[in-house]
Order: C-alpha cells, then sequence, then structure tokens
C-alpha cells in the first residue's frame, strides 16, 4: 500500500488516502496490447530508424529544458505543492525510482504531455489545473507518470517536432510526403499509447469514477452537473455502431490527423479495462516485473497484440469492422452487402434492389441505354 508519510527522494510524501503500491511493476502491466503492436510496425516503418537516430542527435533538448524552466512554473514543494504531492505519490505508486521534473504552463487549453529524450519532462497548462479537481487531476499525472515509466515522451518529442517540420516543408511535394508517411505512423501509435497511459492513471488514482468525469470534462467542460458517466457512454456505444460504411470511412478520415482517440472512446475503453479480470489481478498483486521484461519475447508480445485486434474486430458492432469479420469468416453476398452500406454515396437505393414485381433481367437493368454515363462522379461528405 501506499504509506502516509513516506519518504520519497528526501521529501515527504503524504497522499490523501491510502493505496495501493505496485512495487518493480514493468510497464506491460498496462501497456494496451495495440500500443505495443503499433509501435513494432512503427519501428518497422521504412526510414523511421534513419529519422529517429538524426532527430535524436539533431533536436535540441537542453533548449526545450530551458525553454520551460524560463517560461513555465515548475512544480515543488514551494510552487503547486499539490501536485508535486500527487506527482510523488504517482512515481511512489508505479515504482519510477526518479521523478521527473513537472511544470504548469499557462495556456487556457487543457492540455498535459511527456516529452523529452534523454529524460522525461512532464507538462500540464493552467486550463487543466483549473479544469480538474484533486482526484481527476490525480489520474492525469498518473497518466503522464505512466507515459515515463513506458518511454514514450522520446517518441512523443519526434512526434511534435516531425509535425512542425511537416508544416514548414509542406510546400516540397516529396519532402512533405516522406515526412507525412512516419508523421501518419507515429500518430497511430500515439493513438494507442494513450489508452496506455489512461490505464496507469487509473493504477494510480484508483478512483474510476474520477477517470470518468476528468474525461468527461475534456469534452464538455467543467460542467458535471449537466453531465452523466452513463450517458457520456452511451455516446461511444452509438458512436462505434451507428451508420453505415459511409460513417465507418469518414470515422477513420477524422482519426487520422489527431493524436489522442476521441474522449468517449478512450472512458468506453478504460472503463471495460477496469471491469475486466486482468484489473482485478493487479490489483491484488499479480502484475509482471521489471525484472521479467529481458525474458518477454517480442515476438510472443506481438502475436497476443494480434490476436486481441482479432478479438476486437470480431466484436466490434463498426459496420467496417463487421464486414472484415464477415471476410474472415467467409460469407456469401459481401458484394451486395458492400454496395449496400455505400449506397448512399451516390443517392437514392442501391442498384442491386429491385422492386417485387420487377421482372427484367440483370442485363436489362443494367443496359447502358437505361443508365447513360454521368459526367461526374458524386463528392464525398467532408
Amino acid at each position: 500500500m501506499s504509506d502516509n508519510g513516506h519518504q520519497q527522494n528526501g521529501h515527504e510524501n503524504v497522499p490523501s488516502r491510502q493505496r495501493r503500491r505496485f512495487e518493480g511493476i514493468s510497464s506491460r502491466t498496462y501497456e494496451h496490447p495495440a500500443d505495443r503492436s503499433a509501435l513494432v510496425a512503427l519501428r518497422k516503418l521504412s526510414g523511421f530508424d534513419t529519422v529517429f537516430k538524426a532527430l535524436s542527435g539533431l533536436l535540441p533538448e537542453r533548449s526545450l529544458r530551458l525553454l520551460f524552466l524560463s517560461d513555465s512554473v515548475r512544480v515543488s514543494d514551494a510552487q503547486f505543492a499539490h501536485l508535486n504531492t500527487m506527482l510523488r505519490d504517482a512515481c511512489h505508486i508505479l515504482d519510477l525510482e526518479k521523478v521527473p521534473p513537472m511544470y504548469v504552463a499557462q495556456d487556457p487549453q487543457p492540455n498535459a504531455m511527456c516529452i523529452g529524450l534523454d529524460e522525461p519532462i512532464i507538462v500540464v497548462t493552467t486550463g487543466l489545473v483549473e479544469l480538474l479537481d484533486e482526484e481527476e487531476m490525480r489520474a492525469v499525472v498518473g497518466h503522464e507518470v505512466g507515459h515515463a515509466l513506458s518511454g514514450h515522451a522520446v517518441y512523443r518529442t519526434i512526434l511534435l517536432f516531425l509535425t512542425n517540420l511537416a508544416l514548414r516543408v509542406a510546400w516540397i511535394p516529396l519532402g512533405n510526403i516522406a515526412i507525412m508517411a512516419i508523421v501518419t505512423a507515429l500518430r497511430e501509435w500515439f493513438r494507442k499509447s494513450e489508452l496506455s497511459a489512461d490505464r496507469a492513471g487509473l493504477l494510480v488514482g484508483q478512483d474510476l469514477r474520477a477517470s470518468m468525469r476528468g474525461l468527461m470534462k475534456l469534452a464538455g467542460g467543467n460542467h458535471l452537473h449537466e453531465m452523466n458517466v452513463d450517458a457520456f457512454l452511451e455516446q461511444a456505444e452509438e458512436y462505434e455502431a451507428g451508420g453505415d460504411l459511409r460513417d465507418s470511412v469518414l470515422k477513420i478520415l477524422n482519426t487520422l490527423p489527431r493524436t489522442h482517440p476521441f474522449t468517449t472512446v478512450r472512458a468506453a475503453e478504460l472503463k471495460k479495462w477496469a471491469e475486466s479480470r486482468d484489473y482485478q489481478r493487479i490489483m491484488d498483486g499479480h502484475y509482471p516485473r521489471r525484472t521479467e521484461d529481458k525474458e518477454t519475447s517480442v515476438s510472443d508480445s506481438f502475436r497476443q497484440s494480434a490476436a486481441t485486434y482479432a478479438t476486437d474486430v470480431k466484436n466490434s458492432k463498426d459496420p467496417l469492422m463487421k464486414l472484415v469479420s464477415d471476410i474472415a469468416g467467409g460469407a456469401g453476398d459481401l458484394g451486395g452487402r458492400v454496395r449496400r452500406g455505400f449506397g448512399g454515396f451516390a443517392g437514392g437505393a442501391p442498384k442491386d434492389q429491385t422492386a417485387p414485381n420487377d421482372q427484367t433481367t440483370p442485363e436489362d437493368r443494367t443496359s447502358p441505354k437505361d443508365h447513360p454515363p454521368r459526367d461526374s462522379t458524386p463528392e464525398d461528405d467532408d
């Protein structure tokens, strides 16, 4: 358990209530399988190793640290003391030996990040500090400490740098395409890493309701009296299951430019994990230790990730994922299902649907004289 009055780096740390401590915990304990598989895929991306090695030597990390030191407020016993207590307690619970420096930056946009190449730095904005209560903020601090323990800060820093670089070289077609390929892969990995960090935040806060409240506030602001957790989770259900194949495609297009998953999706994923047997086993003290990390097979982790993806696709209510599952299962009439799914793009009923008393042959129904060629194609929804 997290002790009242335990010592951490020479400072007394007194958490507001007792929480279980996970001594020697491995980040594998809370990492989402999709996080690990996306990182493996990222490392296999052509040119990534070259870019990674180059940027590791070129990125001005010292300048980054000096920037926060000079233009933000460093959390300590003397400044934002309540955040300092949360940070030390989070590091104690996840057994992170070296407490990373934390800064509060003036920004009305609620946000937090863990960046840095050699050593992680945690930054939270004033908008986030003012939005969340103590227990909600504790989950966020645990979220960022989870990023630090998993080693996510390095890739997050490179993503920020490449995103800015892509904007600067947008006028160079081939240069921009090469950079955006890596940025897209980095974003895909980072969205999955956020699910892992949400789990770490729950392990630190050990209060699912606080984690849910924090996510709701990120979506709807400081109006908890106007919001409801169950209704919020119903939105995630509707988002996943609603619409047709067109909506599935639009979901992908909406997601690609984002670094974070949609908030309702994060809430639903976290709740599902909190109710799982895996989470209960962790809380009972049964979890992987860092001492076992060297013995872990990368191929085994990848197979576990692939199995999780397959299960998610099979159980998904998304129309596109259902179609993928049916293809894998050898279901018939897939062509008709695809046409029906995308029928709304051209407007009207799908072409394979006819009235019951229609006696024409398929050749008659698809005759060029009955369906003259179109001069233009229908436009996709934005």
